[in-house]
């Protein structure tokens, strides 16, 4: 596995101006490819997994992934600091340029392991968390959490939080700009009801800097991104990339000064094709792939042929490269004006 060289820490300091968040289920190596070809700058994270299972796991199934999603980001689910360092010694082998340690997650399942957000409020633990991570590895160290949990203050105990992770030698935060409420709510519902607070992300941006901080949470679109700018060093996606990946193509000209798409979408067709047909040969089934690429269709003529294609004739057995072809070859691909070449 190629190693992201220190050298390079510039490269990811740039890079997390614009994120893709960590999601369960869906940010797989195969939906990373996909990202990776519309846009070369963002910074890709893996699915969170726990340091239990790349200490004693399958780690090439856990932790493989193809070298052109660098600059690339693995999230970490853990509190044991002894534990963790084994995995930082892992993932810095597999030449990830970032760990981050995952303070943010309100499901029952990460709780019942002792990691995600119910860690807020066991801010000295996960201190040596960080302090394990950055003893073990040569790879920079971040944390994911929230503005808060449950009743806790989000001024005070915020504040407190991110000094001993400031004490403890994190390189940056990443924000969602919610409290978890870890009794009484889902974890979907986690994502909506409780109110996005983002003038608390800023105030914590300013009193930090200049440690960079990064905001998660309720960013529909690029625009709104941009206006979040303002106030800190960067932004994270999540959903919102996943369901219209296409948002993605102008990331890197309004972000980091590129001037023009990365790849159209005949471009796309054939690099994932390529990539299918590789990935096929090494066992991966191609409904595996496909099933991150439905959103591309979005708002075009051919979109529900172009989705069923992709999520039921992928799965059939046999299915190769050339369903791929077949949805593209449904869907209009004209160009219109939001997707004409940009100029600097």
């Amino acid at each position: 596995m190629q190693r992201f060289e220190t050298t390079e820490k510039a490269v990811i300091n740039q890079a997390r101006r614009f994120a893709v968040a960590p999601m369960m289920d869906w940010t797989d190596r195969h939906c990373r490819y996909l990202y990776r070809l519309l846009t070369r700058h963002a910074l890709l994270f893996t699915e969170m997994v726990t340091s239990a299972a790349v200490v004693h796991g399958r780690r090439e199934q856990l932790l493989g992934y193809h070298p052109s999603e660098q600059p690339l980001a693995v999230q970490l689910g853990g509190s044991d600091p002894a534990e963790l360092a084994e995995a930082s010694r892992i993932c810095a082998e597999f030449g990830f340029a970032e760990i981050n340690l995952n303070v943010g997650c309100p499901s029952d399942r990460v709780q019942s392991g002792r990691f995600g957000a119910c860690l807020m409020a066991e801010p000295d633990l996960v201190a040596a968390c960080v302090r394990a991570l950055r003893d073990a590895a040569d790879v920079a160290v971040t944390v994911k959490c929230r503005i808060g949990i449950d009743d806790q203050d989000a001024e005070g105990s915020l504040d407190r939080f991110a000094d001993l992770m400031v004490e403890a030698g994190v390189e940056a935060l990443y924000v969602h700009a919610r409290k978890a409420w870890l009794k009484g709510l889902s974890p979907k519902e986690n994502r909506t009801i409780p109110p996005l607070d983002y003038p608390r992300v800023y105030r914590l941006a300013a009193r930090l800097r200049p440690l960079p901080v990064m905001l998660n949470g309720g960013i529909e679109t690029l625009a709104a991104a941009e206006a979040h700018l303002g106030h800190v060093a960067g932004v994270m996606l999540g959903r919102a990339a996943y369901r219209d990946p296409l948002l993605l193509a102008d990331v890197d000209h309004l972000f980091f000064g590129e001037s023009q798409r990365p790849v159209d979408l005949g471009g796309i067709m054939d690099r994932m094709c390529a990539y299918a047909d590789d990935q096929l040969r090494r066992g991966v089934r191609l409904n595996q792939i496909t099933r991150h690429m439905l959103g591309l269709a979005n708002g075009r003529r051919g979109a529900r042929q172009f989705r069923q294609i992709l999520g039921v004739d992928a799965c059939r057995h046999g299915a190769g490269p050339e369903v791929i072809e077949r949805a593209f070859g449904v869907l209009d691909q004209s160009v219109n004006s939001s997707e004409l070449e940009l100029t600097a």
